[in-house]
């Protein structure tokens, strides 16, 4: 059995229209997504120590990273950092280790961090600069954060040779403002915080997945979609899974679109998960 047999021929769609792996290539241009994207742009071009993109999980962070990654220039020398973990000096080795710089990981922290130095000054005198992009930076502790905060130290007269991007969940947010991180958070020139989709947002987002596979973006009711909205919270990674299950319970019964009574099939069923808030409350 392929993906295809669950619904894609069915519908003469060209491939699932509602996956949940990350792809640049679907990104749906919200108003929120169309800052935050302007805002890591600004952060690129103007050379800013530290540039900050917040957003609950799920709200396609990771996709515009690899938007963003398409559309860096030549002269950027980029080490991508995931899910980084860690205390003083570890994380000098996760950027050692991004970088593609050879050296002892088990030396001292004076000598990584004298070979980050040479690295990034060896980039700048051959006219190139140096960005560290750090996903999940919400795993970071506060001694990680400071530890980025020092690695920005690293600059010419007048320009930044190295700059960080660090990207996360709310509670990355909530760590930069605390008294203890004031000096990190001077140095944040550019930041956003991407929230969920309103249900206009939510609409626009299914039409551009459907149409996009090659659907007539009609596919969903309105009531579906007001249905949609609700028990998603506006999360793109939960709308695209509600959405995925109501088109294999509709080919199913070879409908052709998806009405309210078949998203409340896939909910009663409960193959999807409800969205739990930071109160712990279920969203249902």
């Amino acid at each position: 059995m392929t993906s295809n047999d669950l619904y894609v021929d069915y519908f003469g769609f060209a491939e699932r229209p509602f996956t949940l792996l990350p792809d640049p290539d679907f990104l749906f241009w919200s108003r929120a997504h169309r800052r935050a994207f302007s805002v890591l742009e600004y952060g690129v071009i103007t050379r800013a120590p530290i540039t900050v993109i917040t957003g609950e999980v799920g709200v396609g962070k990771t996709t515009l990273i690899q938007k963003l990654l398409q559309n860096l220039d030549d002269d950027i020398t980029l080490g991508l950092i995931s899910n980084a973990q860690g205390g003083r000096g570890e994380l000098l080795q996760w950027a050692l280790n991004a970088l593609s710089i050879e050296a002892d990981l088990t030396g001292a922290y004076v000598a990584m961090f004298q070979q980050l130095q040479d690295f990034v000054i060896e980039e700048y005198a051959a006219g190139r600069r140096v960005i560290l992009l750090i996903d999940e930076a919400q795993n970071l502790s506060v001694e990680g954060l400071e530890e980025l905060r020092m690695l920005t130290n690293i600059n010419s007269n007048k320009d930044e040779l190295l700059q960080l991007i660090l990207v996360g969940q709310p509670e990355l947010r909530q760590m930069i403002l605390r008294p203890d991180l004031r000096q990190f958070a001077q140095r944040v020139t550019a930041t956003y915080h991407i929230g969920a989709l309103d249900r206009a947002g939510v609409a626009g987002y299914i039409q551009h997945r459907l149409t996009h596979v090659g659907g007539s973006g009609n596919e969903f009711s309105p009531e579906a979609i007001d249905m949609v909205s609700e028990h998603s919270r506006g999360i793109p990674r939960l709308v695209n899974k509600l959405c995925d299950f109501a088109m294999v319970y509709t080919a199913t019964e070879e409908r052709r679109v998806v009405d309210a009574a078949i998203i409340e099939e896939v909910l009663e069923d409960g193959i999807f998960l409800p969205v739990i808030t930071n109160a712990g409350e279920a969203a249902e």
